[in-house]
């Protein structure tokens, strides 16, 4: 599969895969977004959403996981129906988040694998070991990761994959520690 998306075309790009990969991941320990945020933690990550800065009472929210998901990715990244935002909440390598991506995951797979799934009618088969890889490397693929990573542009994959910045310093050593073994 990192044949197939370009990125095992140099020790950079998979060292750089890899990093993503291991942050968004857990170090390969998780398999669903964690949306059981206290109160406290809601306005800390979504400050423009809960009050104080946002609308939303970020106590009718907490430790909801099904509840939030609906709130934060509902109407958005391809999500329509009320129950999308969970449904679609991110899960995989690199934690592929909206039913829009989860779609397009399809076609990119169904590229390189006709018999593929489609992750939109079964989101959990984005978790299968059979596709998990395969689903991964396309979405850094279509993201433009295999140039920034020629490039050595760790903040700018960082918010292709992520949408921010979340967790930089962890995917920096992340980073220097793949390289170390892709070097």
């Amino acid at each position: 599969m990192l044949d197939r998306f370009g990125i095992a075309e140099s020790p950079l790009r998979v060292a750089h895969f890899i990093a993503q990969l291991m942050h968004e991941s857990g170090a390969l320990t998780k398999e669903y977004e964690n949306l059981n945020y206290s109160a406290r933690r809601l306005v800390q990550v979504w400050p423009w959403r809960f009050k104080p800065h946002g609308p939303l009472d970020p106590e009718e929210y907490a430790h909801n996981a099904r509840k939030l998901a609906n709130e934060v990715y509902g109407g958005r990244m391809g999500n329509t129906s009320a129950q999308d935002g969970y449904i679609y909440r991110g899960r995989g390598l690199l934690q592929l988040t909206g039913k829009g991506n989860y779609a397009a995951a399809t076609a990119r797979v169904r590229r390189c694998v006709p018999s593929g799934p489609d992750f939109a009618k079964e989101p959990d088969a984005v978790l299968a070991p059979g596709w998990c890889l395969a689903v991964a490397a396309g979405e850094w693929a279509s993201r433009g990761c295999n140039q920034l990573a020629d490039a050595g542009d760790l903040e700018q994959i960082t918010r292709r994959i992520n949408g921010g910045t979340s967790g930089f310093p962890e995917r920096q050593e992340w980073l220097r520690q793949a390289r170390l073994v892709w070097s």
